[in-house]
């Protein structure tokens, strides 16, 4: 088992067919952006390309203040395009991303984004870092500049 980073698979179609709003410029039911969270992941859980949907099997156990789930993605950028020829789609949360006084469960080297808005939590990405284990201290993962050189997701 292990976890390896990639934008997940279902995403792409998912996008086409409109269950994800990163901005507020939609057109659909609900004009605000959906809620996204981060959830960590164990480094022996298997979160992958493959992953559809949240789920808790792999995920941190919710003690050391940790809740399952995950935390809220600041969502303050709208998602944004380069010009000419080679057009890059491109969205980064506005702030990082952090856990405050947390006691993991173990090691854990890997973290799922998803929307959280959708009735089925769909999978967005999984991003892939060092094993840590934390004992009362922060954690965080500070989010890249919101261009198209180091967006944290990037379509093109």
């Amino acid at each position: 088992m292990s976890n390896t980073q990639a934008i997940c698979k279902n995403f792409r179609p998912d996008l086409l067919n409109g269950l994800h709003a990163f901005g507020t410029t939609v057109v659909r039911a609900g004009t605000g952006a959906d809620t996204f969270k981060m959830a960590l992941f164990l480094a022996t859980a298997t979160i992958n390309a493959d992953t559809a949907t949240y789920s808790s099997t792999g995920e941190l156990a919710a003690t050391g203040n940790y809740t399952a789930g995950g935390v809220a993605v600041t969502n303050g950028n709208a998602p944004s395009t380069t010009g000419g020829t080679g057009i890059v789609a491109f969205w980064t949360p506005s702030a990082s991303v952090s856990w405050t006084n947390l006691t993991s469960s173990g090691a854990f080297d890997c973290a799922l984004l998803y929307n959280d808005t959708s009735a089925t939590d769909k999978a967005v990405a999984v991003f892939t870092f060092g094993s840590q284990s934390v004992t009362s201290g922060n954690f965080s993962l500070t989010m890249p500049t919101h261009d198209l050189t180091t967006g944290l997701i990037r379509i093109s």
